[in-house]
This record gives structure tokens, C-alpha cells and sequence, in this order.
């Protein structure tokens, strides 16, 4: 079962890590992505470590904010990472879709961007796993109070994201369409963050109350997001051949 919940919430780790590391110097891509893996599995476990002994020290109250009818919330450590993580991935996603939307045509979609060293991207690479894995590692303590067996299972996560790393992001520079689908998936995740950090940490902006979102909505989207990019492209390779043929 924490193998299975290490997979299904690993996804959008997964496409993230794929996404990123092609900022890296390609000849190092590799070597970055398997890199920021393993280091994200073994800080995984010391953060598992440390939250069994400190986990009432995350949810405690660090600070409140309370301005009537406009901003209240009561935040955590908890929901300060959620929050950071959710803000910052979408900022990524925003960034990325607006850096491809002003690609220069002359430059055959080359990106005309400075990589970024191999370190930078595993340093994000590994900061953003540890976001991600905040809650994983929640809500497997939820299912077992073992060390060893929690431990064991993010080491077979992390086994299985390193086998299918490179896998992804072949695929993703082969099929560029599908990175945009990628980045607006990152993007769906940013938001799914937010409303999950808001709601725990009981936001109320201008009087509504942010609500998390259901990961069977989530992975609804998704789902449907990845059905129009599959058919739309189908039927543009038609639309394309009966050009051919018609002319």
C-alpha cells in the first residue's frame, strides 16, 4: 500500500523532475536527474525520521493573521511548506508556458535561455521532492507507525522514479506537445497545493473559505486534459494527411 501511494503521488514529482533537468547542460541531464533522485530519497528519510519524533511540533500554530472580511488564516509549519511549494510551482509552470509562448520561430523552438549548472537544478530537483513528499510521508505514518517499513518504501519509490526518469523525459523532448500538457499539468499541481496549504491552514479571503482540492478532482483534469491532447493531435495529423492528399 506505501508503495502504491509512493507511485500515485509521485507523478507530478516525476513530470517536475523530468521538466526541470532539462535546464541542466544536456550532457548532464542524466546524471542530474538519477542524482537529484537518490539525494531526495535519503533526505526523505531523515524528514520521515524527524516528523515521527516532531509531528506535533508541524501542526502547532507558529503565527495568525486576522483582518475581518478580508484575509484570516492560522498557519502552521505545515502549511507554510504546502503554501511554498504551491506558489512556487505554479510561478514554474506560468514561467515556462510563457517562455515557450515567446519562442522565436527563426530559431527552430530553440530555446534561447543560459542552462542552468548541474548543481542549481539538482538543489531545486531535491527541495522540491521534499515538498512534495511532505504529505506522502503524512499520510503513510497514517497507515503505519514502523520506520523500516515506511523507509523501505520510499527507497522502492525512489528505485522506480530513477528507472522511469529518463524514460519520461525522452519522451517529453520527442513529443514537445506533450510538455505543454506537462506544464499545465504542473500548473493544475500548483493549485491543488495552494488550496491544500490554504485549507489547512484555515483561510478565509474576503469571506469565502479556500477549500482543498479532492485528488479525484484533481486526477479527473488530468485525466481529461491528457484525452484532449490525445485526440486533438490525432485529428490534426488527419487534417494534415487530407492536406497532403489534396493537394
Amino acid at each position: 500500500m506505501l508503495v502504491m501511494l509512493q507511485a500515485v503521488l509521485g507523478f507530478d514529482n516525476l513530470l517536475y523532475i523530468s521538466l526541470e533537468s532539462q535546464k541542466a547542460p544536456e550532457d548532464k541531464q542524466s546524471l542530474v536527474r538519477k542524482t537529484g533522485i537518490g539525494l531526495a530519497v535519503v533526505f526523505r528519510i531523515a524528514l520521515l525520521f524527524i516528523l515521527m519524533r516532531v509531528i506535533s511540533m508541524v501542526q502547532d500554530t507558529l503565527f495568525s493573521i486576522n483582518m475581518e472580511g478580508i484575509f484570516v488564516g492560522t498557519f502552521n509549519l505545515h502549511s507554510l511548506i504546502v503554501l511554498f511549494g504551491g506558489i512556487f510551482i505554479l510561478y514554474t509552470a506560468i514561467k515556462e508556458i510563457w517562455h515557450m509562448m515567446s519562442l522565436d520561430p527563426d530559431n527552430n523552438g530553440q530555446t534561447t535561455k543560459k542552462p542552468k549548472t548541474a548543481g542549481q537544478v539538482i538543489f531545486w530537483i531535491v527541495l522540491m521532492n521534499l515538498v512534495f513528499s511532505f504529505d506522502s510521508i503524512l499520510s503513510a505514518m497514517a497507515l503505519s507507525q514502523v520506520f523500516v517499513v515506511m523507509a523501505t518504501a520510499i527507497i522502492i519509490g525512489g528505485i522506480l522514479m530513477i528507472w522511469l526518469a529518463d524514460s519520461v523525459s525522452t519522451f517529453l523532448k520527442r513529443n514537445r506537445m506533450y510538455e505543454v500538457l506537462g506544464l499545465f499539468v504542473l500548473f493544475v499541481v500548483g493549485i491543488m497545493l495552494i488550496t491544500e496549504g490554504g485549507h489547512l491552514a484555515h483561510l478565509e479571503i474576503a469571506g469565502t473559505k479556500i477549500t482543498v482540492m479532492n485528488k479525484v478532482t484533481f486526477y479527473f483534469i488530468i485525466t481529461i486534459m491528457v484525452l484532449i491532447d490525445v485526440v486533438q493531435g490525432r485529428y490534426q495529423r488527419k487534417i494534415s494527411k487530407k492536406l497532403d492528399h489534396s493537394e
